[in-house]
């Protein structure tokens, strides 16, 4: 997917909500636990409900990979019914990879030629040549890790490296291996504060932001701080979605809660 076609939807739905797809079985609802494969079967459902509000799916393969082949196959399934249903949708592989570069061409062959998502989650601790294999397949995108909502994320990405912190110098050299229309960066909300001056080493680029709904993170503020002429902000909501409800009708609830979203988002897309 280019640039232009996520703007497009964007501006077309009024929104730029990612629905994350982490399926936690503890807390897939009872009655889809006989199914033959409850993972795909909630995530299914999960999708009708949003499709309408969202623009983005992003599923986290380590709630896949826990499960072993039948988690891929469960990811696989998933991954085919997205690109049935919602072929003008925007596919996230958070997979988080990143490795010496004959690792990552073959992570970037299975993720976005063999499942042909539009773009996978890469960590930048190896540097160039880990990132670069991503960056080989056209209209295919690096969702780069910059500055993330976890408490650990203090433990390195704010130490001072010279005049910068660290996860600002990750993002002013990494800018150098891509355009703002092959990368983009992760951001989590919980952080908003510090997109100002994310802003200012990369006002193109597209932002990915956690940490939204569950986690806390406010809208308003990623809005005001993050948004640029073409949005540039896609913000994910998995827990509050995925489990806004527990019984039959938790379809419904995670619509409603996905709308809400969607809604607060069509009025900040207003200039």
């Amino acid at each position: 997917m280019t640039r232009q076609e996520l703007f497009t939807q964007i501006t077309r739905k009024g929104s730029f909500l990612c629905v994350g797809l982490d399926p936690d079985v503890d807390k897939i609802p009872a009655h889809l636990q006989t199914e033959e494969d409850p993972i795909f079967a909630f995530n299914k459902q999960i999708i009708d409900a949003t499709r309408n509000y969202c623009v983005a799916y992003k599923p986290n393969t380590a709630f896949y990979e826990a499960h072993g082949l039948e988690g891929w196959k469960s990811l696989e399934k998933t991954q085919h019914y997205l690109r049935t249903t919602c072929p003008d949708h925007f596919l996230i592989a958070d997979a988080k990879r990143g490795d010496i570069g004959n690792t990552s061409a073959m992570y970037a062959k299975a993720f976005l030629e063999k499942m042909d998502f539009d773009s996978i989650t890469v960590a930048p601790y190896m540097g160039e040549d880990s990132v670069k294999p991503f960056l080989t397949y056209k209209n295919k995108w690096v969702i780069l890790l910059a500055l993330t909502s976890n408490k650990g994320a203090l433990d390195f990405q704010n130490l001072l490296t010279g005049n910068h912190l660290l996860f600002a110098e990750v993002i002013r050299k990494s800018a150098e291996w891509g355009t703002s229309d092959t990368m983009m960066y992760v951001v989590g909300a919980t952080r908003a504060e510090m997109l100002q001056e994310i802003r200012k080493l990369i006002p193109d680029h597209f932002l990915l932001v956690p940490g939204v709904g569950a986690q806390g993170g406010s809208l308003q503020e990623v809005a005001k701080y993050g948004m640029n002429k073409q949005c540039g902000l896609l913000v994910n909501a998995s827990r509050s979605i995925l489990y806004a409800g527990s019984g039959t009708d938790f379809a419904e609830k995670a619509a409603a809660e996905a709308q809400a979203l969607q809604l607060e988002m069509s009025k900040l897309l207003k200039p």
